[in-house]
C-alpha cells in the first residue's frame, strides 16, 4: 500500500529489481531530503497529495525502528538538539524569510537526525525522536512555501503529519494538517481547503491548548469564508476568538503555542475583509500592530500590506500609501514569497491612483527592488 504511494509523490523507483526496500515514513521523508537538497525537480502542488495526509498511516513505524542495533546510542540530549535546532532556525526565517537558511534545515535533517533515526533507542525517546522530527520536517514545509516552492512544502508537511501521527502527537498532526489546509486555500484548492481545515479542526477539538484551537478553528474559517459558506466562518471566527481571549501571552513549546495574538487579529482581520466586513478588517489588523505587537520583520511587513490594501478599499488612500510605504521599510532583506507577492499586488494598484506623488514615489521604490 505504502510503496507505490510513495513512489508517486516522489517521483522515484522502489522496486525490487532497482534495490529498493519497504519505505517507512524516515525513509522516505529521507529520500525527499536528498532529493531536495540534489535540486531535483519537484512536481507542482496538488490537491490528491493533500488529500493524502488523511490516509491512514503506519502505526508499526516507531516500534519496528526501536530496540534495534544502531550505530549510536540515542537520548534524551539528541532529541533535545533537535527542537533546539528547529526552534533557532526557525527564529531566522520568521525574522528574515524561509529563503533564508532552509539548505541548513534539510542537511541537518538528513544527515544529524537521519543518524540519529537509525540509531538505537527505546520505544519512548522514538515516539519523542519522531515528534521532534516531525516539527523540523514541517519547519521545512514551511520555508518552501515561503520561498515559493508549493510541490515540495505540501510534500514536507505531508511527511509532518505522519511523523507526527506515527509518534502519537495529535497537536503536531493537527498543526501539519493545517499547514496543507492553509497552503491549499492559498492555491485555489478550496473544496480540498475545506476536507483538510474541517479535519485538522476536528483533530484539534481533542487539545486544551487554547493557541492551538484558536489557530485551527481560524483556519477552516479561513476556507469556509474562501468556500462562500459566511455563516460557519463566522461561528468559527467567533469561536477562535473565545480561544484566544483565554490564551496566555507568552509562546509554548509547541508550533501551535506559538499561534501569538497578533497572528490570531491578522488572520481575523483577512478573514472579515473575504466576508466583507471591511471595517472589522481594520480593526483587526490595527489590532494586530499597534496592541498585541509583531516583533518579526518578516510578519509585520505582511500584516502592513495586507492593511493598505484594505485602507485602499475603504477609500483611504493617502492612508494606504503611507502605510505601504512602512511595509517597503519593514520588507528590506526579507526573502518570502509572500512580500514578493506583497510587490507585486502593491505595483498592480498604483497606476489606478492618478495625480499621487507619494503613489508616484512608491513606484519608484518599488522598482528600484527589481
Amino acid at each position: 500500500m505504502w510503496l507505490p504511494f510513495i513512489e508517486q509523490v516522489l517521483n522515484i523507483d522502489l522496486s525490487e529489481d532497482n534495490g529498493g526496500q519497504f519505505a517507512d515514513t524516515v525513509t522516505s521523508v529521507m529520500l525527499l531530503g536528498g532529493s531536495d537538497v540534489d535540486r531535483r525537480q519537484f512536481l507542482a502542488a496538488s490537491a490528491a497529495v493533500g488529500l493524502a495526509a488523511l490516509d491512514l498511516p503506519d502505526a508499526e513505524a516507531v516500534t519496528r525502528r526501536a530496540n534495534r542495533p544502531g550505530p549510536v546510542a540515542v537520548g534524551t540530549g539528541e532529541v533535545a538538539a533537535v527542537r533546539t535546532m528547529t526552534t533557532t532556525l526557525g527564529d531566522a526565517a520568521s525574522e528574515l524569510g524561509g529563503g533564508h537558511a532552509r539548505h541548513l534545515a534539510v542537511r541537518y535533517l538528513t544527515v544529524d537526525v537521519k543518524r540519529w533515526l537509525d540509531g538505537r533507542y527505546t520505544e519512548t525517546t522514538g515516539r519523542e525522536l519522531f515528534a521532534a522530527t516531525s516539527e523540523l520536517v514541517h519547519l521545512i514545509g514551511w520555508m518552501a512555501r515561503d520561498e515559493g516552492n508549493q510541490g515540495l512544502s505540501q510534500k514536507y508537511h505531508l511527511h509532518s503529519y505522519r511523523l507526527a501521527v506515527e509518534a502519537g502527537e495529535n497537536e503536531l498532526a493537527a498543526t501539519a494538517l493545517r499547514g496543507l489546509a492553509d497552503q491549499a486555500i492559498d492555491l485555489g484548492h478550496i473544496p480540498t481547503a475545506v476536507r483538510l481545515a474541517e479535519a485538522c479542526e476536528q483533530r484539534g477539538r481533542k487539545l486544551t491548548n487554547p493557541k492551538a484551537l484558536a489557530y485551527y478553528r481560524n483556519t477552516y474559517a479561513r476556507a469556509a469564508a474562501a468556500d462562500g459558506d459566511h455563516t460557519t466562518a463566522a461561528r468559527l471566527l467567533t469561536s477562535a476568538q473565545a480561544a484566544i481571549e483565554h490564551a496566555p501571552a507568552l509562546p509554548g513549546q509547541s508550533w501551535a503555542s506559538h499561534y501569538s495574538h497578533g497572528r490570531w487579529a491578522h488572520e481575523s482581520g483577512m478573514i472579515h475583509a473575504k466576508l466583507g466586513d471591511l471595517a472589522a478588517a481594520e480593526e483587526h489588523l490595527h489590532l494586530a500592530l499597534d496592541i498585541h505587537g509583531l516583533d518579526r520583520k518578516r510578519t509585520r511587513a505582511i500584516v502592513l500590506a495586507d492593511l493598505g490594501h484594505v485602507q485602499l478599499k475603504r477609500g483611504n488612500t493617502e492612508t494606504a500609501l503611507a502605510t505601504w510605504s512602512e511595509f517597503l521599510d519593514c520588507a528590506d532583506g526579507v526573502q518570502s514569497v509572500r512580500i514578493n507577492d506583497g510587490l507585486t499586488n502593491i505595483a498592480a494598484r498604483l497606476p489606478s491612483i492618478p495625480d499621487s506623488s507619494a503613489a508616484a514615489e512608491l513606484g519608484e521604490r518599488i522598482a528600484a527592488r527589481a
